[in-house]
């Protein structure tokens, strides 16, 4: 379940990198519990081993953390979430993805190639959805140059990536590309693994909370294209 993509990216020097990661490490390891550690190992089918923070008690120390820090720059956010990922345990992982959620619009395109390492490596819908959701989606908002390269990411061999394309409208509402997002459910369509299946509905089911009816037509034309869970969770809240 752990996906390796190629050489990752050079974390780039950053003296409010090296500050972070001191003070993280420290209290992170701190406030490790190998009993709990275990029990949410299994509970995310072993793709990471974990320091067993739960996540209330996790936010709080990443607070002390940061308490007092600068606002980072798009190297630091980019140093911070490599080296965090260099590390070993889950929640550095978590940690990098709530820095790169609350900093993403002081970044440009130039990130996206980091969040890509990030989204194929050590791979799962615990970090990959919130990166899709609220650090890729960010930065193509902000550079619409960017929707090329989502063109890409949708026919991509790596689902997760694949999947990244698909989620990263999902809080765009009224500013959802609409032919784009149904134009990627049915290049997706025939897709044969569960967490695509399942993005193609949630996608549909969150824009319908926006245009209730062009989902339904859309489905009404083309859901013998769709699995049946596709079909289900795109209609979950409005019915067919």
């Amino acid at each position: 379940m752990t996906v390796t993509g190629a050489a990752p990216p050079e974390a780039p020097r950053s003296a409010l990198a090296d500050l972070v990661l001191e003070r993280l490490t420290a209290r992170y390891g701190a406030a490790a519990d190998p009993e709990r550690a275990a029990a949410m190992g299994a509970y995310m089918k072993d793709i990471a081993p974990f320091l067993g923070i739960p996540t209330q008690a996790r936010r709080a120390l990443s607070r002390t953390v940061l308490a007092g820090t600068a606002r980072p720059g798009e190297t630091d956010c980019a140093a911070i979430a490599l080296r965090c990922w260099e590390l070993p345990e889950r929640e550095y992982h978590y940690f990098a993805v709530d820095y790169l959620r609350r900093h993403a619009g002081r970044c440009s395109s130039g990130l996206l190639p980091v969040v890509r390492h990030l989204v194929t490596t050590v791979s799962w819908w615990d970090t990959v959805d919130l990166l899709a959701v609220h650090v890729v989606g960010t930065l193509v908002a902000a550079d619409p140059k960017l929707v090329t390269d989502m063109d890409s990411w949708i026919t991509d061999g790596d689902l997760w990536v694949a999947r990244t394309a698909l989620l990263h409208q999902l809080a765009y509402k009224e500013r959802t590309d609409t032919g784009r997002l149904f134009a990627y459910c049915l290049l997706q369509s025939g897709h044969p693994g569960f967490f695509i299946r399942k993005a193609i509905g949630w996608a549909l089911r969150a824009y319908a909370k926006t245009d209730p009816e062009a989902v339904r037509d859309f489905l009404a034309r083309e859901r013998g294209r769709f699995a049946p869970l596709t079909v289900r969770e795109a209609l979950k809240n409005i019915g067919p």
